[in-house]
C-alpha cells in the first residue's frame, strides 16, 4: 500500500517558536581520497559494547575500536572500500561489504581478521543486515537496484529482490519476517504534482515486496532506517523538499526541510512525517537513525550540521495519536496531515546536541552511549545521551591528521550545512553524491515558472554551459552563484574554488549494465544502432555531448522555443528522470514518447530490438 501526502507548501511554525528560540560519495566517485583519510561512514558494536569496528571507506579497512578508551586496537586491511558491516549474534563474524562495481561480501574471522570466504553480489553493496537468527545476510546492491539475499552457512546468494531506486539502508523485523528496505531517490517522472522516494517492505520468507510506502511529496535523499525494539514501528531519516516553490529564500524551510518518517510495519503504511529542523535553524542531512534498546530514544545524526538530535520515543509517539485523533497539538497540528509542515512539532520533545566531529554518518547505541562516526574527520564521538546539562564528548582519532587537499576540502563543503544561512541545506541536499535527488526545482536564475530537473556534477566543468538553458556560462559561475542564491551566504573566494576542485575530480561510477567492464552484445548492438540514428551527432564521445544549444521541440510553457543544453550521457544510467524538466522517466521515453519528429535522433523508423539495443547502449555509458 503506498501512502501519498501532498507538503508542497512551506513548514510553518508557532509564535511560541518564535519567541522562545548535515555514504556514499565516497563509496563510488569520491573526490580527493588519498590513503591518509579513513573517511569512517559504517559501524557496528559488539553484543556487550566494548567494542566497535568501524568501516574507513577511503582507508580500506575496518579500525577495531576499544570502545572504553577510544583506541584503536588494529585494523582489518581491505582490498577495496568497505561498504557496510554485520557482526554475527555470537560477535566471532564479521561481513564486510566491498562497495565496487563487482561487489561481494567479505565473511572475516572478527579475532584474527582472517578472510573465510567471499560472496559475489551486486554493483556497490551496502547496508548488510544479518536475521535474527544469524543464517541469513541481506545486502542492498544500490546501483543494481536491488538486495541479495545469502545463505550464510552456505555461502551463497540465493536470490535477488528488485526493489524501487538506490537502496542504500535496511533494517530486519525481531521476527525476521520483514526487511525494510529504504531506497534513496524517487522513480518516475518528476514534472507531475508527486514526486518522492520511497520504502519496499520485504516479506523475507516468500523473497518479494510486500508493499511500497511512498514517503511525503518532496521526500529524497533518504539515507538511514531502524526500528523500534518490537519491530513494530520503522524510522526512516530523509530530505523533504519544497521543490513546488520557487527558490526565493530559506528562512521558515522554504526550500529544503529535514525530516523523521514514521511508518506502522504491520500495518504497512506511513504514520506521519516530523521535522528535525527548529523554526531558525536547519537541521540539514540527517543520515543514521538509531533507537535505544529499551525504546526510549530516536537519535538521528544530522550530516550537514555535525549534531546529534535525540528524541523522546514514547513523547513522540503520543503527540502523533493525539494529532491522529484529531487532536490539536499545536497553533499548526490540529490534523494528521500538518504535521509535515509544523517547525515545531518536536520542540519540547527533542535535544540538539552539537558534536566534535565534521560530517557525522554512522551510529551506534550500547545502552545511553551513543558512538557517532565523523566522516570528514577520521573521529568517532562517543557521548551519554541520558546526561543533563552540558554533555561531555570524548573523541577517539582513527588516524593521524592529513593535510586537506583542494578536493577534500571542497568535498567537505559540499556537504556542510554550517556555510548555509540557517544552516538549512548543503549542495548535496539537491545533488546527493555531486548527482541527481530525481526532483524538479524553480530556481531563479531563468525566471519564475519553469522549473528544472536537477542535474549531475559529474563533468559539470568540463562540459559548459551550465543549466539546462545555458544560463551560467560555466560550472564555476554556476558554483559561485549557488553558494549566494542557493544558500544565501558570502562566502570567500577560496570556498568555491575549492568545491571547484572537488567536482573536478568526481569520477563516473562504471554502469550496472556492463558486463566484467565491457559493453554487452545487445548494448554493443546498439552502438552501431546509435551511430546509424545519428545521436552521435550531438553527443559525440568521449563527452558524449557537443557543448551545444538545440531547440528539440521538448520545452513548453514559459520556456516554449528555447534551446536547451545538449547533456553529457556520462552516467546516464543513474540520473533519471530525463530531459530539462524532468518529463521523461526513462531513455526509452525519451525516444518513444519526447521525440516524435526525430530531434533527437532518427528513432522513429527503429525496430523493438534496435531500439531496445539502443537505450542499453545509453545507459551503459
Amino acid at each position: 500500500m503506498a501512502m501519498k501526502r501532498k507538503t508542497s507548501k512551506r513548514p510553518a511554525f508557532t509564535m511560541l517558536v518564535i519567541v522562545g528560540t548535515v555514504l556514499a560519495a565516497a563509496l563510488c566517485g569520491a573526490a580527493g581520497a588519498a590513503e591518509t583519510y579513513r573517511s569512517p561512514g559504517a559501524m557496528v558494536a559488539a553484543q556487550d559494547g566494548a567494542t566497535l569496528y568501524v568501516a574507513e571507506f577511503t582507508g580500506n579497512a575496518v579500525a577495531v575500536v576499544n570502545a572504553a578508551d577510544g583506541s584503536v586496537a588494529r585494523r582489518i586491511a581491505l582490498p577495496d572500500a568497505p561498504g557496510g558491516l554485520a557482526l554475527s549474534p555470537d560477535g566471532k563474524t564479521l561481513f564486510v561489504t566491498g562497495a565496487m562495481p563487482e561487489g561481494c561480501v567479505r565473511i572475516v574471522n572478527a579475532a584474527t581478521g582472517e578472510v573465510q570466504g567471499t560472496v559475489a553480489v551486486g554493483h556497490t553493496p551496502v547496508a548488510p543486515v544479518l536475521s535474527p537468527d544469524g543464517a541469513t545476510l541481506f545486502v542492498c546492491n544500490w546501483f543494481n537496484n536491488d538486495v541479495s539475499v545469502i545463505d550464510v552457512a552456505g555461502k551463497t546468494e540465493t536470490a535477488r529482490i528488485p526493489v524501487s531506486r538506490e537502496p542504500v539502508a535496511a533494517a530486519v523485523t525481531p521476527d525476521g519476517r520483514t526487511l525494510v528496505v529504504v531506497n534513496m531517490v524517487p522513480t518516475g517522472a518528476a514534472d507531475g504534482d508527486y514526486t518522492a522516494a520511497a520504502v519496499s517492505l520485504i516479506d523475507t520468507a516468500a523473497k518479494n515486496v510486500a508493499a511500497t510506502v511512498t514517503l511525503p511529496n518532496g521526500s529524497s535523499s533518504l539515507r538511514g532506517v531502524c526500528l523500534s525494539p518490537d519491530g513494530k514501528f520503522a524510522y526512516v531519516a530523509h530530505i523533504l523538499s519544497r521543490y513546488q516553490l520557487p527558490t526565493t529564500q530559506l528562512e521558515r524551510g522554504w526550500m529544503n526541510t529535514n525530516a523523521l518518517s514514521v511508518i506502522d510495519t504491520e500495518q504497512r503504511k506511513l504514520v506521519n512525517t516530523v521535522l528535525l529542523d527548529d523554526v531558525d535553524l536547519g537541521a540539514a542531512n540527517p543520515w543514521a537513525v538509531a533507537c535505544t534498546a529499551d525504546g526510549k530514544s530516536l537519535c538521528v545524526t544530522l550530516a550537514g550540521t555535525h549534531e546529534l538530535s535525540v528524541i523522546d520515543r514514547a513523547a513522540l509517539h503520543d503527540k502523533l495519536g493525539k494529532v491522529a485523533a484529531g487532536e490539536r497539538v499545536s497553533e499548526v497540528s490540529a490534523a494528521a496531515e500538518d504535521v509535515p509542515n509544523d517547525l515545531s512539532f518536536l520542540v519540547g520533545l527533542r535535544r540538539r546536541i552539537k558534536l566534535a566531529g565534521n560530517g557525522p554518518r554512522a551510529l551506534v547505541l550500547a545502552g545511553t552511549t551513543a558512538h557517532v562516526a565523523n566522516y570528514f574527520t577520521d573521529t568517532v564521538d562517543s557521548l551519554d545521551i541520558a546526561a543533563q546539562g552540558a554533555v561531555k564528548i570524548r573523541t577517539a582519532v582513527l588516524g593521524s591528521a592529513a593535510a586537506e587537499t583542494p578536493e577534500r576540502l571542497g568535498e567537505k563543503y559540499f556537504h556542510d550545512a554550517d556555510l548555509c544561512f540557517q544552516h538549512w541545506q548543503s549542495c548535496s541536499s539537491c545533488h546527493p553524491d555531486g548527482r541527481v535527488d530525481g526532483l524538479n526545482w524553480d530556481l531563479l536564475n531563468d525566471g519564475i515558472g519553469n522549473p528544472k530537473n536537477t542535474k549531475n556534477m559529474l563533468l559539470s566543468h568540463q562540459t559548459p554551459p551550465s543549466m539546462s538553458l545555458g544560463i551560467r556560462e560555466s560550472a564555476e559561475m554556476a558554483v559561485r552563484a549557488g553558494i549566494k542564491f542557493i544558500q544565501f551566504a558570502v562566502r570567500p573566494e577560496a570556498d568555491a574554488q575549492a568545491v571547484d576542485a572537488y567536482l573536478k575530480a568526481l569520477k563516473p561510477v562504471p554502469s550496472p549494465l556492463l558486463v566484467k567492464g565491457e559493453l554487452s552484445p545487445a548494448a554493443k548492438r546498439g552502438e552501431a544502432v546509435y551511430e546509424k540514428a545519428g545521436c552521435a551527432e550531438c553527443h559525440p564521445k568521449p563527452l558524449f555531448t557537443d557543448l551545444k544549444e538545440y531547440d528539440i521541440g521538448t520545452t513548453k510553457g514559459l520556456d516554449k522555443g528555447k534551446p536547451t543544453d545538449t547533456p553529457t550521457l556520462v552516467e546516464a544510467w543513474r540520473t533519471a528522470p530525463y530531459l530539462h524538466d524532468g518529463s521523461a522517466a526513462t531513455i526509452e521515453d525519451v525516444f518513444k514518447k519526447f521525440n516524435p519528429d526525430n530531434q533527437h535522433g532518427t528513432t522513429s523508423t527503429l525496430t523493438a530490438e534496435e531500439l531496445s539495443d539502443l537505450v542499453g547502449y545509453v545507459l551503459s555509458q
